[in-house]
């Protein structure tokens, strides 16, 4: 792997993928890892990478969950229905 500008252009452009591409990015790297004949030095590469592709994907796990629905509690306390996360605004 190079380690030059263009794994600086690859770590910034991962808050730019769409989930599905960070998805699929992160797929090639378990692949690559998995078949085991990659340098030790590109697999400590292929793997810090492949933990921002995982937690870039996480966080938009999490951000859609918060905005599909949010539970809305009766007086009573229990739960009557969900609303849009957003439908304070």
């Amino acid at each position: 792997m190079d380690e030059g500008n263009g794994s600086a252009q690859q770590a910034d452009n991962i808050e730019q993928m769409s989930f599905e591409q960070a998805l699929r990015a992160l797929e090639e790297i378990v692949t690559q890892l998995e078949r085991g004949d990659v340098p030790l030095d590109d697999s400590i590469t292929l793997y810090e990478r492949g933990e921002k592709l995982r937690a870039a994907c996480q966080k938009r796990l999490d951000a859609a969950q918060a905005r599909i629905e949010k539970i809305v509690t009766g007086a009573d306390g229990k739960p009557s229905g969900t609303t849009p996360l957003d439908a304070d605004r």
